[in-house]
């Protein structure tokens, strides 16, 4: 699959599930996030713009109620996970998707 190998790859299958089952997770928040690049790289998230809009605020509460102060340090070290996902499953939708580049013959000027 597209997402093997990758950075945090493991969290966003559970999101994956999470969300698909419903449930408001941290793991499922960080899908709702990463929903439009997910989207734009097949990958089929249920969530709508405007939830992926407000998930950085619900991860961030949910977050204080699981972490009290370290809240602001555990929500950047996901984000900082989650841009490294999206980075590498770009990149490797742009390898899987785009023609390799084959050299024509060289042109004689």
């Amino acid at each position: 699959m597209i997402l093997d190998d990758l950075p945090a790859n493991d969290l966003i299958r559970e999101g994956l599930i999470d969300l698909s089952a419903g449930r408001r997770t941290v793991a499922s928040l960080l899908v709702k996030i990463a929903s439009p690049k997910l989207s734009r790289c097949g990958i089929v998230v249920s969530a709508t713009v405007e939830e992926a809009l407000n998930a950085d605020h619900e991860l961030y509460e949910l977050l204080g109620r699981e972490h009290g102060n370290e809240a602001h340090s555990r929500y950047n070290a996901l984000l900082r996970e989650l841009v490294s996902f999206e980075r590498s499953l770009e990149a490797r939708h742009r390898r899987l998707t785009q023609p390799e580049h084959v050299p024509g013959p060289p042109r004689i000027t």
